[in-house]
């Protein structure tokens, strides 16, 4: 019974929404980065990303771990849809660009689809207060690999062309966050095609 209930106190701890992330109506932080697209390194500006449209830019711990596996995964099938809804992903963590540039080459996951952001020391995370963890001395990854790096709190905020976060999405399953932000990417689609 201790440990039914140790579980599901221990569940909804992990399942909190991010209490100190930037909310919506907040300015979004301006960033430039190394960034990977399908295993090639290039300079990321979120700035010039949002001269195209909105960005949804998500926070994830790390590259080739259970849930980012499924959240790059999932972004990438549906990259097509964000696209059609006039919306660009990038994913930020403290991976390295070369652990990047295998990720977002990786056919698994980020499938060449998905452009995946270095923020090696952790500011640009911090910046979007996040919470950002020390990494733990003898965690593999799910290719057996050593993890060097800290972990940001998986946390996905939708950012507007005029620098304004709309949604801030944490707290919930990585596939279902996902899913939450192509809902907000196609309800700002939406708003645009009705008021032209």
């Amino acid at each position: 019974m201790k440990r039914f209930v140790l579980g599901c106190l221990l569940s909804t701890v992990i399942a909190a929404p991010a209490i100190a992330a930037l909310k919506e109506g907040d300015s979004a932080p301006d960033f430039q980065t190394k960034a990977s697209l399908a295993g090639k390194a290039f300079d990321y500006s979120l700035k010039d990303a949002l001269k195209t449209g909105p960005v949804v830019v998500y926070f994830y711990p790390s590259a080739y771990t259970g849930g980012c596996n499924i959240q790059a995964h999932t972004f990438a099938v549906n990259s097509e849809k964000f696209a059609a809804a006039g919306a660009s992903i990038i994913g930020v963590s403290l991976d390295s660009i070369e652990r990047l540039n295998d990720f977002s080459a990786d056919p698994e996951y980020c499938a060449g689809k998905v452009a995946v952001a270095s923020d090696k020391d952790g500011s640009i995370s911090k910046a979007y207060d996040l919470v950002v963890k020390e990494a733990a001395a003898g965690k593999k990854d799910s290719r057996g690999n050593d993890i060097d790096h800290g972990f940001a709190e998986r946390t996905t905020f939708i950012v507007t062309p005029d620098n304004k976060i709309v949604s801030t999405i944490g707290g919930i399953k990585p596939a279902e966050n996902v899913e939450k932000a192509l809902q907000a990417v196609q309800k700002l689609a939406a708003a645009k095609q009705s008021a032209n």
